[in-house]
């Protein structure tokens, strides 16, 4: 098993984060002396030389630059750690989120709105109040008026652009 520290600017999800198995959890910006507890802690759960190979690698991110490199999505009891790449679309259905990927849906722990302040500056757009979809997997793009947009993804998911956003999904087109 690895042994995951979840490092984020976000408080809320702590809870959710243990009951996934993380033996830390930092908030943002990271000290250096919590950093070495949170080292320390992994050290003692899988021996000084996992540790060390971890510390060679790692890198605090600037707090100032999100950067998303996984998402975190649930099915029954079970947790799943997604990267963004592979994520085609978010869909807001009432109070729920869901993840959609190339061949299965899962229940996002986060709401649409944080998904969307954490995926700014990256290839995930809003096309719907209750949609995020991620641009490198539109297929295809069908005017439905001068304002409305259908969208439909690499996976045959289709959906169907708000006026409010159809200025910004027309500059879909031009990118």
């Amino acid at each position: 098993m690895p042994i995951i520290v979840i490092v984020t600017a976000y408080d809320e999800h702590a809870l959710q984060a243990f009951e996934a198995g993380a033996v830390d959890y930092l908030l943002k910006p990271v000290g250096q002396e919590r950093l070495s507890e949170a080292i320390e802690r992994a050290r003692r759960l899988t021996g000084p030389q996992a540790v060390e190979r971890i510390a060679q690698i790692q890198e605090i991110a600037d707090p100032a630059v999100p950067r998303v490199r996984r998402i975190v999505g649930k099915i029954g009891d079970e947790y799943f750690l997604l990267s963004a790449d592979e994520i085609h679309a978010f869909q807001a259905d009432g109070d729920m989120v869901w993840i959609l990927t190339a061949k299965r849906k899962y229940l996002a722990t986060q709401t649409l709105k944080v998904l969307e302040q954490r995926l700014t500056n990256s290839s995930f757009r809003r096309i719907h109040r209750n949609a995020l979809v991620n641009t490198n997997h539109i297929r295809k793009m069908s005017a439905l008026s001068s304002q409305r947009w259908l969208i439909t993804l690499s996976n045959d998911q289709e959906f169907v652009a708000s006026k409010r956003q159809g200025q910004s999904v027309r500059q879909l087109l031009r990118s």
